[in-house]
């Protein structure tokens, strides 16, 4: 029961590190990850907007691996799996609407 004596630090550090520690590249990659998983999944609504919504989406995978490599606690990588699976839906259904170079080459 040491763990009930000690105080509880106020200064967190970072919202999702659980260990009381800033953790600024991984909360970077996050945020990345997150905004471009979130543009790749809304654009790949209209299949007109495929080379927006694939390139995002294959940008953000690309980001949120690096950031599940450099991760340190299981809050960031929760959040990171989020925006990973958001960027890949995205980067899938623009692929499956025109792909990458869809209209451009060929």
């Amino acid at each position: 029961m040491a763990q009930a004596m000690r105080p509880h630090s106020t200064n967190a550090g970072s919202l999702l590190a659980s260990d009381g520690k800033p953790h600024p590249v991984p909360d970077t990659l996050l945020a990345v990850t997150a905004v471009l998983g979130i543009i790749a999944l809304i654009t790949s609504i209209w299949h007109n907007l495929h080379l927006l919504s694939s390139w995002t989406g294959l940008i953000g995978i690309l980001t949120g691996a690096y950031g599940q490599y450099v991760s340190e606690t299981t809050r960031e990588r929760f959040a990171l799996i989020l925006g990973l699976g958001a960027s890949a839906v995205g980067f899938f259904i623009g692929m499956a609407h025109g792909g990458l170079f869809g209209g451009i080459l060929g």
